[in-house]
């Protein structure tokens, strides 16, 4: 479930996107950041890391890797 308040105590909602294919760990982690400040993405497929990225810059989110295959998705406090 998405957080509500999105405040920086609240955790991030995290997406298992292990097995999809770009672009739907993509449309996932867009989707979710409709109703959350802060999303964490697993997500295997080779092309994830620079989509996701690419996703960020469009929405002047933060992107980072947590790990080769885990990513975070943060929106940035105006």
């Amino acid at each position: 479930m998405p957080n509500e308040g999105g405040g920086p105590e609240a955790a991030p909602l995290h997406i298992d996107a292990r097995g999809m294919k770009c672009p739907w760990p993509v449309l996932r982690a867009a989707r979710a950041m409709r109703d959350a400040d802060h999303v964490t993405i697993d997500a295997d497929d080779a092309i994830a890391p620079r989509e996701l990225a690419a996703l960020a810059q469009q929405h002047g989110w933060q992107f980072s890797a947590l790990s080769p295959q885990r990513f975070a998705l943060s929106k940035v406090p105006a």
